[in-house]
């Protein structure tokens, strides 16, 4: 049976970890930090009968830190080029190492990884891992990389800016200036020559507080400041060393790579490196976190990803109809957008990027969300997913640290987070609000792969016959839908409105046609709430719906 892709996006960093004394910008003892063996075999079984099929273990790679552990030998970092005092997840190290803080024993951590991943097969999921192909650590040092392999860097010529074998971008003959994150050491000021590129394309020894001043460029062969050349011919060493890093970690049993600002790659590198690990482990997806809608099509056709995210079009739609600033009718324009790739859609309404519904930056209350969850995870056959903590309505108004009150959960800091204590604590003492979204998000996500139509079925917008608003539909307020496999048939309503709703739908002679609907009086379910609605349908008439505010109905006909 073909299955639905549902992921749950967590960083283990902050899921596990039982702290509830929180100090802003404070150290691991002080905050605590949670470990790849908070995730049980009992803990996982609860995840995937939640409805997810994937878990994305979110900064599992070593990264740069302020935590000491070089009584392990691992080589101290720099504070002044790190963010916040556990630092970022997107600024590797060690491309061949686990992360320890996430270590019960930090000399134990690969062990514990694997032992990870086979608690997470055991449990019937597959396992996710982010891949960071565009930037590393400024003082990035491999020191677990397996024998014969050269490090990033080893063999550059820093004595000249640009070369294609080179794994770096130099600033050649000048020092890396970053005198607003100077931060009182014992290993003194940081410094750097010559001076690397900035990981956000920052070609200059001057990176700003707004730039990703702690990571530094790879080089795959295009030279930026030579009108983007590119010279992938010999084969850069970048895209051999960053092909086996991909090959190692596949052969760990990791089942998918969430790729990092995949576009800031080169589309050929990912034709190159996706087929060389295909060849091996044929299985293994790979998921591409790109923004540039133009180059949809490139990345899946040519440069092999299974899955992209559809941020600029679903997810920025959606946040705006929930705003009450952008037509429920412009959903329509998104799907278009990408119908002929629908089903390598990855469709989400959180993530570690982006802020929390309900922060007071986006929504304030996560009910008000509903119907995007039901149009982001039922409209297509397309993936979807969670980020821990969105199915309590985690509000992400923290000041953690270096992240600060800004709506998201902070990606940077030692902390505990009340909404993941509560998941991880058995779920007791819920809100009437937490369990009712705990139990909504857990019932889309089951229906999803347990109804045939939502599982693989095909969908068919009823928007273009109730412009009109007659009978009370409002297309800037309500959305409509069918999805239909063999003879389930299912008319799916969302209402966006703060008030409740009874409307008419009109729906087409051609919807009757397309999707062999019988027409007459029917006995309709909501496989939502398990309430029962009369409905009558009939070609290019009015069927008559009743949906809550802020909610919606999944009627089996």
């Amino acid at each position: 049976m073909k299955k639905k892709i549902n992921i749950y996006q967590v960083l283990p960093r902050l899921y596990g970890n039982k702290q509830t004394h929180n100090t802003p910008g404070g150290s691991l003892q002080e905050n605590g930090v949670g470990k790849m063996n908070d995730f049980t075999d009992a803990e996982l079984a609860r995840i995937h009968d939640y409805g997810f099929t994937h878990i994305w273990y979110t900064g599992l790679l070593e990264h740069a830190t302020e935590t000491d552990y070089s009584a392990y030998g691992i080589r101290r970092d720099n504070p002044d080029v790190i963010k916040g005092r556990a630092g970022s997840p997107y600024a590797i190290k060690d491309y061949y190492d686990i992360d320890p803080d996430l270590a019960v024993r930090p000399e134990n951590r690969m062990a514990e990884f694997e032992a990870l991943v086979r608690r997470t097969h055991k449990a019937g999921l597959g396992l996710i891992m982010d891949f960071v192909p565009n930037h590393v650590a400024r003082q990035y040092f491999s020191d677990a990389k397996p024998a014969g392999v050269k490090d990033l860097g080893e063999d550059d010529n820093p004595n000249k800016a640009f070369d294609p074998q080179n794994n770096f971008y130099y600033i050649t003959g000048q020092t890396l200036h970053h005198d607003f994150s100077l931060k009182r050491s014992d290993l003194g000021p940081y410094r750097e020559y010559p001076a690397k590129a900035t990981g956000n394309d920052k070609f200059d020894a001057y990176p700003s507080v707004n730039d990703w001043y702690e990571t530094v460029k790879l080089n795959y062969g295009v030279d930026y400041l030579g009108g983007r050349s590119t010279h992938f011919s010999p084969t850069p060493s970048t895209w051999l060393k960053m092909t086996d890093i991909l090959l190692f970690w596949a052969g760990k049993g990791v089942d998918a790579f969430r790729c990092d600002m995949a576009e800031m790659v080169p589309c050929d590198f990912w034709h190159y490196a996706i087929a060389k690990v295909k060849a091996q482990y044929p299985d293994v997806l790979f998921i591409a976190e790109v923004y540039n809608p133009g180059e949809y099509r490139s990345y899946i056709h040519h440069g092999g990803f299974d899955y992209l995210y559809d941020k600029v079009g679903l997810y920025d739609t959606l946040r705006g109809v929930v705003g009450g600033h952008t037509s429920a009718a412009c959903i329509t324009g998104c799907w278009q957008s990408t119908d002929d790739i629908s089903t390598h859609m990855l469709n989400f309404l959180e993530n570690h990027d982006e802020q929390r519904i309900a922060s007071d930056f986006f929504a304030g209350d996560p009910r008000r969300a509903v119907p995007a969850l039901i149009v982001s995870a039922l409209l297509r056959q397309s993936a979807f997913m969670v980020y821990a903590g969105q199915e309590l309505g985690e509000k992400g108004m923290d000041a953690e640290g270096f992240s600060g009150k800004d709506g998201r959960t902070t990606i940077f800091d030692y902390w505990g987070v009340k909404s993941l204590q509560k998941i991880t604590s058995g779920l007791t003492d819920l809100t009437a609000d937490e369990q009712y979204l705990y139990n909504t998000y857990r019932r889309v996500l089951r229906l999803s792969n347990d109804s045939a139509a939502l599982r693989e079925g095909i969908s068919y917008d009823l928007m273009y016959a109730n412009y009109d608003r007659a009978c009370g539909f409002n297309p800037d307020r309500h959305f409509a839908f069918f999805r239909a496999e063999g003879k389930e048939k299912l008319l799916i309503v969302v209402n966006f409105d703060d008030h409740d709703a009874n409307v008419g739908i009109r729906i087409p002679r051609h919807a009757f046609e397309f999707l062999s609907l019988r027409p007459g009086i029917r006995s309709a379910i909501d496989l939502l709430s398990g309430i029962t609605q009369t409905v009558e349908i009939k070609p290019d008439s009015h069927t008559f719906v009743t949906v809550k505010a802020q909610g919606a109905v999944i009627l089996k006909l």
